[in-house]
């Protein structure tokens, strides 16, 4: 349920009005958006709060979404209204609600509110009448605005008294984060209000009196100025002042006299806590169905009657008050606080996130994990009736919600998501209890690797190759891959989304070194062999196989926006079998009747770089880099977005070449002076062929056979219709062909050569290409990868990265890339080895193991040695008794022997033989020296990759007397989870409509579109997710842009919290969101605030990359600038100096930004009266405008009158001087102007170089612009048409186009903004 809190209601009406009145004010300042009137939502000043949890109450207009070719137009919305509520013991107050809520909503509200939130056990009642909890407001007869609603407290039963215990222990902890650093509940951290101390805007204006500098210190910790060398990790989570958050009790338990006997139930006694207060005070307490009260028990005897006075109370809250004065005080503050922290630092993220750090935190004792523990956790819960939950139905119900408009596809996206968030988070639990030998194997006999088992209606397999399954593709390795690449099959269906064809609920799990797939189970599989279940496909890779009409018939739907081509294969009596899938792909028919497919491993053709096969020669692109290499396992695919971008590719190419000869064939036919009929017919032609990618009937059959002339050069399956498909079992071992030298067959495979070759010719130098614009700018592994994978690049070719990085041209400008590679390849090789070394493992040594690990991985001691787990418990006699069953087949020690020697031997030899890369160090320290990288960051990379968790503290990495790492230094092994990410589909069109419309200029229409689509994600995941995030980081954008600095602010805070809760603290995407939120905090004239993010931003990036980063620069010139403009020009110096050294470094000396650098460091010199210095910088950057832009150039020329201006006061101030001289004391002096830099000018240079640029336009240069823009979109649609007519004919929806993830989406938009 998605909690609220109590500042909903009145403020979010005032705000409303104010906001629309903006919204005048802003219209009338910016002409060119067309005035709607319609309030722009979401997230006003005093709607901060609401805005997240009740997202519900959201706009009062309409919502418009263009679905291809159906227009529809569905007003979601009533108006809000407001009911006063009274509650027993406090005033009555005004709630604002919306016909769409239901009761429970108000509920939950009120179980939020600081004054309400310790009662759970109500009911609503207006004019006497309950109301249902899952009604909606507007089903209520009489309820309008004004009425009157009561609470009324109600009996408890033992669940609501459970749910009321839990509910105040949650109240109790909602401060303390130990629930974030043990990733627990999907709870995670966040440390902006750190920084911004409470909450910006409005309520952060209270501590500027005026518009007076404030004295600041602005000081920078010694560690983040620029040249230092050192790398504290205990900034990364800064604790509170007050880190020990208030105690209202010492224990609340449950009493060991529970269950209550026969005859105490039937006095009404449901359960028995056990409470010792903050003064000692051990008490007993009855949960009876009137409520709670003080009984005579003591731990050792049981006396049920009540105490004298019993204190009943309806609520725990209240009792406790009355007999323990701390717990009011305290519990009442920490309500207080609880409220004004920011609902985001508050809300569950959607998916579990993993601290790799956290501080020592205290072992408290807590009832509720305790009983969680007991029951659920460890696989109890399938026992107790209507307890478990059957996943398989509810994915599988999900889609099939109908999903003809706007708001049925709401509901059912939203319902996908949610049963999908819960499963990941069910399956994960299961792996790890699986793992951990909590769980029975439903095979207990056979040997550990080959058991399965069954948790809590999930189905979990180990990523081991039993039955030799894989022995022709690789063994144990293909086996590791499979589930991933299954997983990729399973999210590519769901994603095509056919009506009658279903998937299985599929999560993989990494944990101790173990691969778990978690599925859900098809109904009926387990009673049933499976030769007798599956109806289509092979289950021996392709010896047996078979069809099925209905199969093909669904299959077919997804073969198009899947680009599978449909083919036969021999089966075992050799007859010709048609597939429309890859042979391993399985359908069966559940005793549901729906039809299943599974084991999706091969959806993609397989990548011909890594399958040497006889007799093939590869194109002359890839044998030229060494292509085709022996991988470890024969399942490599290409990706899907590399599919995406070789079809638009070849389409480009297509079109090319029939343009081509269609001008060849009319300059031909012009000759022979018949003219008129083919412009006509050749110009018609190439618009039909791009309206529906077929040739027309109509057309002259020259012209035809030149369009089918382009389609066979380009590969097309059809001759009619430009239509590029894969066969997927090419090249696949045990599938046999019926001709295999025919020419449809020989066709496949070129294509297969050509996508391979694609690969390395155009995919990997386009990436190179735009590291060096820096229009990709990764900081980490993860941001590496991903830039890797949008253009459809596999891991396996990181290797081939660094190599054309390491003879690039651009070598230096690339230097973050190689190195970014190399601690890439290093960690991952470090985590192969790892896996195997923790299977290894008892549970008993995990600790000591990791931290010997780490040891020989990172630190410089040259032979730290393993202390064996001594055995605290055993006695020596009673040795050897039984040997635990063990799931690795390792010898339980030999992990021990591990030296630093061997552990890097092992890993250059793992560089080399899985990536082709020789990294040839003998140790860490050598790779740092060879390489240049930072102990700090190869410790972050494997413990994020691994799911290590350890001690904040300082380590010394280079001590050679002692090793880095002790035993106690490891605090935890957390999994390492994928899973499907289900996508809300509508809300993606109006994001990307509404970027679309910024990058033509049309900011306010764009705003609006952004506005809209973030009320269709809020309705889909919730208030917390990334891509929210995105939504909000261009919107707050955007809102700057428009002059509206507090709303900029309002939105990219939402979007820091966001990101640092549902990326993590140190994600490269949070390092950039505190750098626009500091810049619009210093736009607000926050300046403190301004240098404390950009601080916090920096430190960030020392610790995950270092400091030779692009990136980097572009933050010292913006805390160089914040610095100037609080007159500490000295340390201004040292930051703008730096970003002039690394813009040199990665843009070339000539480059603008270099010239910008130059001019931002005259500028403080001439602040500080050095002039020469000054002159000195300016003439440089002058130099480089001159030769780029020429000599009319208005920047030239800004600079030109710059450098007349510090020569005269340059003159000026030397003639003072020897007037000095001359004269000594009595000389008359002029006073010299220095000027401290106004807010206006830093704030100024501060939009250039952060890429946001307000042009001053007339009425006539918008008109201009307008039509030029609108020129331009017509061409581009004239494209996109073709793309929609495809989709509409197939009446298949294809899934958003390669759904770009946030990074370039995001970069797209800035360059467009700019």
């Amino acid at each position: 349920m998605v909690s609220k809190t109590d500042e909903t209601s009145p403020v979010a009406a005032d705000t409303r009005e104010g906001k629309e009145l903006e919204n005048d004010i802003g219209r009338e300042t910016y002409d060119c958006a067309h005035s709607s009137g319609m309030p722009l939502v979401n997230g006003d000043g005093g709607h901060d709060h609401s805005e997240a949890e009740n997202h519900k109450e959201r706009e009062d207009g309409e919502t418009h979404a263009d679905d291809g070719n159906e227009q529809e137009v569905i007003v979601i919305q009533d108006t809000g209204f407001t009911v006063k509520i009274h509650v027993p013991g406090i005033e009555p107050f005004d709630l604002q609600v919306s016909p769409q809520e239901m009761v429970q909503e108000i509920h939950q509200v009120l179980m939020d509110r600081e004054d309400t939130c310790h009662r759970t056990c109500f009911s609503l009642q207006l004019d006497g009448n309950v109301l249902d909890n899952f009604s909606e407001l507007k089903s209520i007869e009489g309820l309008q605005e004004g009425s009157n609603l009561k609470v009324v407290e109600e009996p408890y039963t033992v669940r609501e008294a459970r749910i009321h215990v839990r509910h105040i222990r949650d109240l109790l902890k909602s401060l303390d984060p130990s629930d974030s650093y043990n990733g627990v509940d999907c709870n995670s951290l966040s440390f902006l209000s750190m920084f911004t101390e409470g909450d910006l805007g409005e309520t952060g204006k209270r501590k500027r009196k005026g518009s007076e500098l404030e004295q600041i210190d602005c000081t920078p910790p010694e560690h983040i100025l620029p040249g230092s060398k050192e790398r504290p990790l205990l900034f990364l989570q800064p604790q509170t002042k007050d880190a020990k958050p208030l105690q209202c009790l010492k224990v609340l338990t449950m009493s060991g006299w529970n269950p209550p006997p026969g005859n105490r139930k039937m006095h009404g006694d449901l359960m028995y806590l056990y409470v010792v207060t903050m003064e000692d005070r051990h008490v007993s307490i009855t949960a009876s169905t009137r409520g709670f009260y003080v009984n005579q028990s003591t731990a050792y005897s049981f006396n049920p009657k009540p105490a004298n006075p019993s204190f009943l109370s309806h609520s725990l809250v209240e009792l406790l008050s009355q007999i323990s004065p701390i717990f009011k005080k305290n519990f009442a503050t920490l309500q207080k606080k609880r409220v004004q922290r920011h609902p985001f630092e508050r809300i569950a993220t959607p998916f579990q996130v993993y601290s790799w750090t956290a501080p020592t935190v205290e072992h408290a004792m807590d009832c509720v994990r305790a009983e969680d523990a007991y029951t659920s956790r460890l696989g109890y819960e399938e026992h107790i009736p209507g307890q478990t939950r059957d996943w398989n139905e509810e994915l599988q119900t999900t889609r099939e919600l109908p999903r003809k408009n706007l708001p049925e596809r709401l509901l059912r996206e939203r319902a996908i998501f949610k049963v999908h968030s819960d499963f990941a988070a069910a399956a994960t639990r299961g792996a790890m209890a699986v793992i951990d030998g909590n769980v029975m194997a439903i095979n207990p006999g056979e040997e550990t690797k080959m058991q399965m088992f069954i948790w809590n209606n999930i189905f979990f397999s180990l990523g081991f190759d039993v039955r030799d399954h894989y022995k022709d593709f690789g063994g144990d390795n293909a086996a590791y891959v499979a589930p991933t690449n299954d997983l990729n099959g399973v999210r590519a269906y769901n994603a095509v989304d056919v009506e009658g064809l279903y998937t299985l609920g599929t999560v993989v799990v990494d944990y101790r070194g173990y691969r778990v797939t978690a599925q859900s189970i098809i109904p009926g599989i387990l009673e049933r062999e499976q030769e007798q279940s599956v109806i289509y496909g092979s289950i021996d890779f392709g010896k047996t196989v078979v069809s099925h009409p209905k199969y093909l018939e669904l299959l077919e739907k997804t073969a198009r926006p899947l680009k599978i081509q449909k083919h036969n294969v021999l089966n075992d009596k050799n007859e010709e079998v048609e597939l429309c899938s890859s042979v391993e792909c399985k359908g069966i028919i559940g005793n549901d009747s729906r039809h299943y497919i599974l084991d999706l491993l091969r959806t993609f053709p397989p990548d011909l770089n890594f399958l040497p096969v006889e007799g093939e020669e590869l194109p002359e692109e890839c044998s030229k880099m060494g292509f085709p290499k022996e991988h470890r396992h024969r399942l490599s695919c290409l990706r899907q977005e590399l599919i995406e971008a070789f079809v638009e590719h070849r389409y480009l190419v297509f079109m090319k070449l029939a343009a081509l000869q269609l001008m060849q064939q009319k300059a031909n036919k012009q000759e022979k002076d018949c003219a008129t009929v083919t412009e006509n017919g050749s110009s018609c032609l190439t618009e039909a062929v791009q309206n529906n990618k077929t040739v027309p009937e109509d057309v002259d059959p020259k012209s035809k056979e030149v369009i089918l002339n382009a389609y066979k050069a380009v590969g097309s399956v059809s001759n009619t219709s430009f239509d590029i498909r894969f066969n997927p079992d090419i090249f696949s071992p045990g599938v046999r062909f019926h001709d295999p030298n025919c020419e449809d067959l020989q066709k496949q495979k070129q294509l297969l050569k050509d996508a391979a070759a694609f690969l390395v010719s155009c995919q990997i130098p386009s990436l190179i290409k735009d590291c060096v614009d820096h229009t990709v700018l990764p900081m980490d592994g993860a941001t590496l990868a991903e830039a890797m994978h949008q253009r459809g690049i596999n891991i396996r070719y990181l290797a081939k990265i660094e190599e054309l990085v390491s003879k690039s041209l651009a070598r230096q400008q690339l230097d973050h890339i190689y190195k970014l590679g190399v601690t890439e390849l290093i960690t991952r090789s470090a985590k192969h080895i790892f896996k195997i070394y923790l299977q290894g493992v008892e549970l008993s040594g995990l600790s000591v193991a990791i931290s010997h690990f780490l040891n020989c991985f990172l630190s410089s001691f040259p032979n730290p040695i393993a202390h064996l787990p001594t055995d605290e418990l055993v006695s020596k006699k009673k040795r050897n008794k039984r040997k635990p069953r063990h799931l690795g087949n390792t010898d339980n020690t030999a992990w021990a022997s591990t030296t630093p020697q061997e552990l890097w031997k092992n890993i250059s030899n793992e560089t080399r033989s899985y990536f082709s890369f020789s990294i040839d160090c003998e140790s860490v320290d050598q790779a740092v020296e060879k390489y240049g990288l930072q102990k700090i960051s190869l410790l972050r990379e494997i413990c994020v990759k691994s799911g290590i968790q350890i001690l904040l503290k300082e380590y010394n990495f280079d001590s050679r007397h002692r090793p880095t790492f002790t035993e106690e230094d490891i605090l935890n092994i957390f999994p390492v989870v994928k899973h499907v990410n289900p996508k809300a589909s509508d809300a993606f069109h109006f994001f990307q409509s509404g970027q679309a419309k910024v990058q033509q200029g049309f900011l306010k229409e764009g705003c609006e579109l952004i506005n809209e689509a973030l009320n269709l994600f809020n309705n889909v995941y919730g208030a917390m997710h990334v891509e929210i995030c995105a939504c909000l980081r261009l919107l707050a954008r955007l809102n700057y842009i428009m002059g509206d600095y507090n709303e900029a602010l309002s939105n990219q805070q939402k979007a820091v919290l966001m990101s640092e809760r549902a990326l993590g603290v140190d994600h490269p995407n949070t390092i950039q969101e505190y750098m626009h939120l500091a810049l619009y905090c210093f736009a607000n004239g926050q300046l403190s605030t301004a240098l404390k993010l950009l601080y916090r931003s920096r430190y960030l990036l020392l610790l995950v990359y270092g400091e030779d980063h692009p990136e980097m620069a572009l933050l010292d010139s913006n805390i160089g600038l914040v610095l100037h403009g609080v007159m500490e020009y000295d340390l201004a110096l040292r930051f703008l100096e730096n970003a002039l050294a690394i813009n040199g470094k990665y843009h070339g000396a000539k480059s603008l930004k270099v010239a910008l650098s130059h001019h931002l460091v005259a500028r403080v010199y001439e602040s500080k009266a050095e002039f020469r210095s000054a002159l000195q910088h300016e003439k440089d950057g002058y130099t480089i405008y001159k030769n780029q832009l020429g000599d009319n150039h208005e920047k030239t020329k800004e600079s030109s009158e710059y450098l007349k201006y510090l020569t005269q006061q340059a003159v000026a101030l030397q003639r003072t001087m020897n007037e000095i001289y001359k004269n000594g004391s009595n000389a008359s002096i002029l006073p010299l102007k220095f000027t401290a830099p106004t807010m206006a000018s830093v704030l100024e240079q501060l939009n250039i170089i952060n890429g946001i640029l307000f042009i001053p336009l007339s009425q006539k240069d918008l008109e201009n612009l307008k039509a030029e823009v609108q020129r331009r979109q017509q061409l581009q649609e004239a494209v996109k048409s073709v793309e929609q007519e495809e989709t509409t004919d197939e009446k298949v929806t294809e899934p958003p186009h390669g759904e770009k993830s946030q990074a370039t989406v995001e970069s797209s938009t800035e360059q467009a903004s700019a």
